[in-house]
Order: C-alpha cells, then sequence, then structure tokens
C-alpha cells in the first residue's frame, strides 16, 4: 500500500475561543512545537506513511506555510510535508487533501490534530487489519456511561451501551472509495461529523480496531490540562526483561514484529515473539508491575496465536498513564540459528514505529554462545532487553 496522512488543522476553535484562548487549538504548544506538528511525527515515525497534507485555515494559510517550512529544517520528519487550504466545514477540508494527493497513492488516513496522544502502534493495526474488500476501518473505544438519545428536555430512549462505541482517528481507507464517498455527500448536500459516516452513508462496509484510551481530543477549557499537565519529579529506573522459548514448534519465528524466514519454529501460547516478550517485562520493570505473565497469562485461550505487538502496545498505555517517559531500549537477542543479522535493521525500524522512539533511543544486537548451552545446541532462542526510562512521581492535571 502507498499511505497518505492527512492532518486536519483548519478548525476554528470556538469552543476555547468563548473560554478566553485567543490561539487555536491546533496551533498551542506541546512538547516544544505546535501541536499539529506531534501528529505528523507520530505519522513519520510509523515508518509505513509514505506523505503526508497538512490542511490550514485559509487566513492564516501563509503564515502557517513558512511554518512548516521552518520546522521542517529544524528537523525533517523523514517524508513529504504539503500544506493544503482547509474549507468551512471539515469535511471541505478532508475533501481539498484528497484533491491533492500524489497519483501513486492508493489508501489514506485522516486525523485531527487535535488528537495528539495518538501512537505509531495505532497506525500499524490500522493498516494491518483492513482488508479488499473493507470501505474503511477505524478505531474505537467501548462506551462505558449510560447513553440516552433525547430531544427538548426529555428522554426518548435509553440505548443499548453494549452496541455503542466512542470513534476516535485516524481513520483509514481506500482513497477511491473515500474519493467516491466525498463526491457523492457534495452531490447531496449532506453533512457528517467524521469520515466514516460519509463512507457508510455511500455504502460501503466499515470496521473497526480497539483505539487508546489516551487518544483523547483536545475541544475544551478543560481539555488543556492534558497537553498542560507537568511533572514536580521525575527519578530515572530501569527495566531488565528476559524470555526464552523452544525449537520445533508450529510458530513461525517473529522477533520485534518481524517474520524472521528460514528459521526454526516456536514453541509459544502467543506468536512467541521472545524479544518483544522480553521487552514487555522491562516496561513492567520499570513500571513495578510484575511480569507479562501476570498481565497475559500463557493458560487464557483468547491470547492463543495473539500478536505480540498488542502485548507492547497495552504495555506502553500503561507506562503513558503511569506517567513513565521511555528514554532508551537495548536488546540483546542469543541464537546459534538463525543468524540475526540480515534482520536487525528491520526489527530496530519496527520497534522504533511501534514505541515512537527516535533511531538513537532504540538498540539491537545479536550473538550466539559458542554452541554451548541450549541455544548453542540449537534448541531455543532467548532475549534480552534493558528499558531506560524517566518516572513522575508526582503529576499535576489529568
Amino acid at each position: 500500500m502507498n499511505i497518505w496522512a492527512v492532518v486536519l488543522a483548519a478548525g476554528q476553535s470556538s469552543r476555547l475561543s468563548k473560554g478566553g484562548i485567543e490561539s487555536k487549538k491546533q496551533f498551542l504548544e506541546y512538547k516544544g512545537c505546535p501541536l499539529f506538528w506531534n501528529s505528523v511525527l507520530t505519522f513519520a515515525r510509523s515508518s509505513i506513511i509514505n506523505g503526508i497534507i497538512i490542511t490550514f485555515p485559509i487566513s492564516e494559510f501563509s503564515e502557517c506555510e513558512q511554518l512548516v517550512q521552518k520546522l521542517m529544517l529544524a528537523k525533517h520528519p523523514g517524508i513529504p510535508v504539503k500544506c493544503c487550504l482547509g474549507g468551512e466545514l471539515r469535511q471541505d477540508s478532508v475533501y481539498n487533501a484528497l484533491m491533492n494527493l500524489p497519483d501513486e497513492c492508493d489508501h489514506v488516513m485522516i486525523h485531527d490534530a487535535a488528537r495528539p496522544f495518538f501512537q505509531a502502534a495505532l497506525v500499524h493495526s490500522l493498516a494491518k487489519e483492513i482488508e479488499a474488500d473493507d470501505g474503511g476501518i477505524i478505531p474505537v473505544i467501548p462506551c462505558t456511561d449510560t447513553v440516552k438519545k433525547i430531544k427538548e428536555g426529555q428522554v426518548l430512549e435509553t440505548l443499548i451501551r453494549d452496541e455503542l462505541a466512542l470513534v476516535q482517528t485516524p481513520q483509514f481507507f481506500p482513497k477511491d472509495i473515500l474519493i467516491n464517498s466525498h463526491s457523492i455527500a457534495r452531490e447531496e448536500n449532506f453533512m457528517v461529523t467524521d469520515d466514516a459516516s460519509m463512507v457508510e452513508k455511500s455504502g460501503f462496509t466499515v470496521k473497526i480496531v480497539l483505539g487508546h484510551e489516551s487518544n483523547a481530543k483536545i475541544t475544551t477549557l478543560e481539555d488543556l490540562k492534558m497537553i498542560n499537565k507537568t511533572a514536580d519529579t521525575a527519578l530515572p529506573c530501569t527495566g531488565f526483561g528476559y524470555d526464552v522459548h523452544r525449537y520445533g514448534g508450529p510458530r513461525p519465528m517473529v522477533l520485534g514484529g518481524i517474520p524472521i524466514s528460514g528459521s526454526p519454529g516456536i514453541y509459544a501460547h502467543s506468536d512467541g515473539d521472545v524479544l518483544l516478550h522480553a521487552l514487555v517485562d522491562a516496561i513492567l520493570g520499570c513500571l513495578g508491575k510484575g511480569d507479562i505473565g501476570d498481565i497475559f497469562p500463557d493458560t487464557d485461550p483468547r491470547l492463543e496465536e495473539m500478536s505480540s505487538t498488542v502485548f507492547l502496545s497495552e504495555a506502553l498505555l500503561l507506562a503513558q498513564k503511569e506517567g513513565l517517559r521511555i528514554t532508551h531500549v537495548d536488546i540483546t537477542i542469543v541464537a546459534q540459528v538463525p543468524k540475526i543479522s540480515p534482520f536487525k535493521n528491520q526489527i530496530k525500524s519496527s520497534l522504533e514505529a511501534l514505541m515512537g522512539l527516535e533511531a538513537d533511543q532504540v538498540n539491537i544486537k545479536a550473538t550466539t554462545e559458542e554452541k554451548l548451552g541450549f541455544t548453542g545446541s540449537k534448541q531455543g532462542i532467548k532475549a534480552m532487553a534493558v528499558v531506560s526510562a524517566l518516572k513522575n512521581i508526582k503529576k499535576k492535571g489529568l
């Protein structure tokens, strides 16, 4: 797939404006740069996005173009970034961006700049799950509150909570289907609040994946606490993880989410990714949360053949909730066979994308044990992981 992302930063932030905030939310500073640029950097780190289009308000377009140029000069994201005029409505901005996509693009992710907390792992989940016949795929989280349909101050109906979900972005679509759906909407003059609704109205099926609760949207004054929160004390901490798997089993070998061709099969309950299992243990070590078996026991039938990228995503979500900022990851893979060196760069890039880390924050090493022990006799493989992080001891805000 040739995938481009569209970051929508053309909104007027009317609710924040009424609260006395003069700057539009997409331009508020977060992590040392404008809010919208955090989404650009996350997409760029995913390694599967070929380019990005950002939509900006017409009234500020020239200044926004100059801002993007400065940001790219300061630290280029490594993929093309284009600016596009926004429209009066959200769907107008999306349509303008679609008209500016290159011919080679065949799939597109649409994302609201007001959601700066999404992770590269979510981008991978969407791309992995979409199939040829799908009209699109979107992230959702379960609805935990009771929801009622109301009108004129009265309750009309209590909806079934188990049939409801809260929708997030990015949303992922085949480009041709999304363009066709937008064209129908323009012809029939109907409005929607997200692109999935438009695709649904056009008769296509939209699938779902589980989103992240941390992928929140900045909308109100209260939401600003999420980007203004600070830590009184951040102390360094280290976590160590170790895992082994035996050869001769039915599972094909996967390391860091990368299939290792020509390797022995693995005995495992999940997909047997020994590297990610050690890494999850190291993250949990930083948090003081036990080990991977405490959270994902191998006795749980639901986890059979489960991708270990899911385990990593859950560990990273827990780290975010606990105020843990991972600063460096060092991995050692020990195996007599297969030869790991041809796959090291792929594994490293995969971890950078899954964890949202820079190249100099991830290190992969591979070695043998000189034909000693169970790995030396080609009976199995093991991995060790060391995670360095900063842990917030006391937090303010949400």
